[in-house]
C-alpha cells in the first residue's frame, strides 16, 4: 500500500451522494474515537456501513468488463467451470460427513451457489442432492441479486444473518476472508507504529500512525521501514467457525500466502489493495463506499487458529491444483474455445492458479479414512 498522507480533494467532493454520506459517517466516528480511528474501524466502515459501504449500497460489483459498471470478477463470474468442479468436491464432503446442508459466506451474486447446486443436481437426479442451502450475508443490495440468481432453486434457499449456535454441513466461502478489516503495522525508524485514519485541519482524510506493542506473528528481518497487516477479525471468523460446526467440513478459497511468505522481508509494503472498474490502486482513503478495499490472506495464521479452536486442516494447496485434482479438464472436454481460454485463468501459475489457494478443515477426530479430492495430489500442508 502506497505511503500517501493526504486524499486530494476532489475525493472530498466526490458527487456521488453515496460517497459524501460515508465521509460525514467517518468524520463522526473519527471524532467518536478522540480524532484516530484504527484502520480495521476505517475498513469495516468504508466496506460494511449499512447503505453506504462498499458491499452495502447498491453499485454494481462483480463482472467481467468495466463497461458493465463492475469492478472486479470472482472465479464463479469468470466460468460456471469453477462452481461445477467444486460441487464434486462438495458431494464428496457431504456424503463423507454425512451431512446434507451447504452453508456459503459471502455469497456475492449468487453465482457460486447457482453453480454449485444445478452442478449437484445434475450428479444426483433421484434427489439426494443437499436439501437446504443457507447463506450468511449482511449485505442486503447482494441478498436482493442472489435471491434473483437462485429463484428457480426456491425454497431450498435461505438466508440469515448470523450463524446458529451449533451447524452441521459443508462450508464454502470464495473470497471471503480477504474482504474481512485488518489492523496495519508500520515499521518506522526500527520503531512499530499500528496506523490509523484522521482528520487534517481541512477535514481531509489521512494517516496517522501511533506506537504499539503489537507486532506481526514473525520476525521481520533487516532494519529498512515496513508495512503490513495483521488479521484477528479472519482469525476470530475461523474459531467462531470451529466453536459452531459440529459435523462436517469447510472449504475456504482466496488469495494470500503462507507466513513465511506474507511477511518476507521484500515485502515491504504489505498487500492492502483496492479495485474499482477492473484497476487497482492503493490509496484507501479515496472515494470511500465506491471501491473494494482488500488484503491477501496469512493461511498459517488461518490454519492456526483453526487448530487451537479444535479444528484439523484436511488439506491447504493452489487454486489451480485443487480443480484439477477435483477434475475441471473433465469437465471442460466439451467446452468450447470461449470457455476453455477462460478455464485456463483458473489454473494458470501466472492467472489465477497460484495466487489463490485453498484450505479445508474439518472437526478434529472426524477425518478418518478421508481425504478431501481436491487434495489428492499437491498438498502443501506441511509449508503453512
Amino acid at each position: 500500500m502506497g505511503d500517501n498522507r493526504r486524499v486530494p480533494p476532489a475525493a472530498v467532493n466526490e458527487p456521488s451522494s453515496v460517497t459524501t454520506a460515508l465521509l460525514t459517517r467517518l468524520h463522526r466516528a473519527i471524532g467518536e474515537a478522540d480524532g484516530w480511528l484504527p484502520f480495521d474501524r476505517y475498513m469495516a466502515i468504508a466496506l460494511y456501513e449499512p447503505g453506504l459501504g462498499y458491499y452495502a449500497n447498491t453499485a454494481p460489483k462483480f463482472g467481467h468488463l468495466p463497461q458493465s459498471g463492475s469492478d472486479f470478477v470472482t472465479a464463479p463470474e469468470l466460468s460456471p467451470l469453477f462452481g461445477q468442479t467444486l460441487a464434486r468436491q462438495v458431494r464428496q464432503a457431504l456424503q463423507a460427513t454425512g451431512t446434507q446442508e451447504i452453508w456459503e459466506f459471502g455469497a456475492g451474486s449468487g453465482a457460486l451457489a447457482r453453480q454449485l447446486l444445478d452442478a449437484l443436481d445434475a450428479m444426483d437426479p433421484a434427489g439426494s442432492a443437499p436439501v437446504s442451502y443457507t447463506i450468511v450475508d449482511l449485505s442486503g443490495s447482494l441478498r436482493e441479486r442472489q435471491a434473483a440468481t437462485l429463484a428457480v432453486h426456491g425454497s431450498r434457499v435461505r438466508w440469515v444473518s448470523e450463524l446458529p449456535e451449533q451447524l452441521e454441513g459443508v462450508v464454502v466461502g470464495n473470497e471471503v476472508l480477504d474482504a474481512m478489516p485488518v489492523r496495519l503495522l508500520h515499521r518506522r525508524s526500527g520503531v512499530w507504529h499500528e496506523r490509523g485514519v484522521a482528520l487534517d485541519e481541512d477535514g481531509r482524510l489521512v494517516w496517522t500512525d501511533r506506537p504499539t506493542d503489537a507486532r506481526p506473528p514473525v520476525a521481520i528481518e533487516g532494519p529498512h521501514d515496513y508495512l503490513t497487516e495483521i488479521h484477528p477479525q479472519a482469525e476470530a471468523f475461523v474459531r467462531t467457525l470451529a466453536d459452531r460446526l459440529v459435523r462436517g467440513a469447510a472449504f475456504l478459497i482466496d488469495y494470500g500466502f503462507p507466513e513465511a511468505e506474507y511477511y518476507h522481508r521484500q515485502r515491504h509494503m504489505g498487500t492492502l489493495v483496492c479495485h474499482r472498474a477492473h484497476r487497482s490502486d492503493s490509496d484507501p482513503l479515496s472515494e470511500p463506499g465506491q471501491k473494494d478495499i482488500t488484503a491477501h490472506v496469512n493461511f498459517t495464521g488461518v490454519a492456526l487458529a483453526a487448530q487451537e479452536a479444535g479444528l484439523s486442516v484436511l488439506g491447504y494447496t493452489s487454486q489451480g491444483r485443487f480443480l484439477l485434482n477435483a477434475g475441471l479438464l473433465e469437465l471442460a472436454r466439451d467446452a468450447g474455445p470461449r470457455e476453455n481460454a477462460l478455464m485456463q485463468k483458473l489454473v494458470l501459475e501466472h492467472e489465477m492458479g497460484e495466487l489463490f489457494k485453498v484450505i479445508a478443515l474439518a472437526p478434529a477426530g472426524s477425518t478418518a479414512g478421508w481425504v478431501p479430492v481436491g487434495f489428492a495430489s499437491g498438498d502443501r500442508t506441511h509449508r503453512l
